[in-house]
């Protein structure tokens, strides 16, 4: 089992929710966050003022896949996400040592 987590731009979330249901992933976890990588951040004017912006406004999207669904959900979200500009996002993947259903006490795979 493996944890994927991306993080990318905030109006990618329902093109991504779509499309790793599409290839049969179920669940996932939204987190707003804010940060910078390469894009860093840029000046804005408000009420002719000028100002800095230095984190961008991310969502942070956490799924559990199995082995094999690795590929496929990875597909997904770069398909989905991918507008080919700086700042379109990352995605890290993790071994998932365990899993248990509290609800239910199942564990592994049976608990996804």
């Amino acid at each position: 089992m493996k944890m994927i987590t991306a993080i990318v731009r905030p109006h990618a979330l329902e093109l991504v929710r779509e499309a790793i249901h599409n290839v049969g992933v179920s669940g996932l976890t939204v987190t707003e966050v804010k940060g910078y990588g390469r894009q860093k951040g840029h000046s804005e004017m408000y009420r002719g003022a000028e100002y800095t912006v230095n984190f961008q406004p991310k969502l942070k999207l956490e799924l559990v896949v199995s082995d094999e669904d690795v590929t496929k959900a990875i597909d997904a979200i770069t398909a989905s996400a991918k507008t080919g500009k700086i700042g379109d996002g990352k995605i890290f993947v993790s071994p998932l040592e365990s899993i248990v259903r509290i609800r239910t006490g199942e564990t592994g795979e049976a608990a996804i």
